[in-house]
C-alpha cells in the first residue's frame, strides 16, 4: 500500500489526557518516524509534532483519534511525496 509523509501537530491543553495520547501514539509506533514535544509554560500548553510515514487512512485515523481526546487538538499536514 502506498504511504505518505505527514506531520501531525498536537496541542495539549489538558494534561490529564496525556496518558491516553501516549497510548494512541504507541499503537501507531510502527509508522512514526519521530516526535518532538515542547512545553510552553507561559500559556500552560504542550506542543507536540509527530512525523509519520503511513497510508492516508492510517494518518487520518491517528489524527482523528488524537483530536477526540479531551483538551487535545490535532491537525495533519501532508507532503506531496
Amino acid at each position: 500500500m502506498e504511504t505518505r509523509v505527514a506531520v501531525i501537530g498536537i496541542i495539549v491543553e489538558n494534561k490529564e489526557s496525556v496518558a491516553a495520547l501516549n497510548e494512541i501514539l504507541s499503537e501507531y509506533g510502527n509508522y512514526i518516524i519521530g516526535r518532538m514535544g515542547v512545553p510552553y509554560h507561559k500559556k500552560g500548553v504542550n506542543i507536540i509534532s509527530v512525523a509519520i510515514d503511513a497510508p492516508q487512512n492510517v494518518i487520518n485515523a491517528l489524527s482523528g483519534s488524537i483530536g477526540r481526546l479531551d483538551g487535545i487538538s490535532a491537525k495533519a499536514a501532508y507532503s506531496n511525496v
